[in-house]
């Protein structure tokens, strides 16, 4: 089967009023996403259900395809933002762990999983995105392999087997890479404030952001560190070259993300195991890793604490993601840290990011879900804490042109609480 045959085979599946599970974050079919721009009224009629990542996931606007396409996602890419606006795509407010739960009880139509060439025991790898694909695979009235040969088979990683599926369908196409970026001066600064954070042995989660990505290259002086993750990037071989991580296979995520290098790495060393989201976001699981170290990004934190991942402004610009999953578990986990790291303004220094309360629709995470947070201007132990030694602490975190003002207004909020 041709390239040309194995699209047209894939495409020829989609009817109006079919339920669709379509592989997001790194395991998008980039081949699909590119013939349905090619063909939009493919997908006219036809409701699909992803996991989409901003920065991730921003070839195209599936929602858009035709007036009667529609989707329903966990977080926003950019892409995606105009079918928000016409209410052609339905954003769920659902953590990943919640997300995984709500596709584990769908029974959709078609399920899609993009996957590796079989191997010898009839297996299909899932590769470098094992996190939702095996979960909508269970309840599928229809199931499609789309074998790719540029997929890696990663050791580790989930796979499904050939006599599982209704069909086998091969695209040879382009895997989701993205490449490596170097972090700025602030990233670093705020970096090395999270790794000092860091006992050796930990066992550490980091979403994604400048700050959490850059928090790698700070911990090569660390050693026995354990990756517990929803994500596993080029940070990670840092460590391994290093000499940072502990033996072992404890090393748990469920996609990775990096350039085609990196995933060619993973498959060569078998260092992690990957999972589905059902697992590497489960509570129950996660709060019983000792010395479980969360960090994620942010785009505010108020001087109560509460934390902003979703608006820029009046829109929307994210979803909450897998953060909280993993900073409730930290907050249980015996030794562990739920850490919050961001840049202390924005905007070339003009917009703070402390600022004095959450001015939003809704808020991300709670007050009650993080330990600590981190600017280039210092960290802020929060746990403990009352309202006012909160604020305090939170505003010395605040670019100095800032704190005067949050200070004044802190007081008068103070006095009329």
């Amino acid at each position: 089967m041709t390239q040309g045959e194995g699209l047209s085979a894939l495409l020829d599946l989609l009817r109006p009023g079919m339920s669709v599970y379509l592989p997001g974050a790194s395991g998008e079919i980039l081949a699909l996403a590119a013939a349905l721009a090619r063909e939009p009224e493919r997908a006219a009629g036809v409701h699909f259900t992803s996991c989409l990542v901003p920065g991730i996931n921003e070839t195209l606007d599936y929602a858009s395809l035709t007036d009667t396409s529609r989707v329903s996602t966990f977080m926003l890419p950019a892409v995606s933002a105009p079918s928000l606006a016409t209410r052609r795509l339905s954003l769920l407010p659902l953590t990943y762990h919640g997300a995984a739960r709500h596709i584990a009880v769908q029974t959709f139509d078609l399920v899609l999983a993009h996957v590796a060439p079989p191997n010898t025991q009839g297996r299909c790898s899932l590769g470098i995105a094992s996190d939702f694909a095996t979960i909508a695979w269970n309840r599928a009235k229809r199931r499609v392999l789309v074998v790719n040969p540029s997929m890696p088979s990663l050791p580790r990683a989930l796979s499904i087997p050939v006599g599982e599926a209704h069909a086998v369908i091969t695209v040879d196409g382009a895997i989701v890479e993205q490449q490596e970026r170097h972090p700025n001066a602030s990233a670093e600064a705020i970096a090395k404030g999270v790794a000092a954070l860091v006992p050796d042995g930990a066992h550490i989660q980091a979403g994604i952001g400048g700050a959490p990505g850059a928090m790698w290259e700070q911990l090569t002086g660390h050693c026995g560190l354990v990756l517990r993750s929803g994500l596993v990037t080029p940070g990670f071989q840092t460590l391994a070259e290093a000499g940072a991580l502990a033996g072992g296979d404890d090393h748990l995520a469920g996609i990775a993300l990096g350039p085609r290098k990196f995933y060619d790495w993973l498959a060569e060393t078998d260092l992690v195991r990957f999972a589905s989201t059902l697992e590497t976001h489960s509570h129950s699981d996660l709060s019983a890793v000792p010395d479980l170290i969360s960090v994620n990004s942010a785009l505010e934190v108020d001087l109560f604490g509460q934390v902003n991942v979703e608006w820029q402004g009046s829109c929307l610009s994210s979803g909450i993601g897998g953060g909280p999953d993993f900073m409730r578990a930290a907050q249980v986990s015996a030794g562990g840290r739920s850490i919050i790291a961001l840049p202390s303004s924005a905007k070339q220094g003009a917009v703070s990011r402390i600022v004095l309360r959450l001015d939003r629709p809704s808020t991300s995470i709670a007050r009650s879900d993080i330990d600590t947070v981190v600017t280039e201007h210092g960290v802020a132990e929060l746990r403990g804490k009352g309202l006012d030694e909160r604020a305090k602490a939170l505003i010395g975190l605040a670019a100095p042109a800032f704190r005067d003002g949050l200070a004044t207004e802190w007081e008068s909020l103070r006095q009329a609480m």
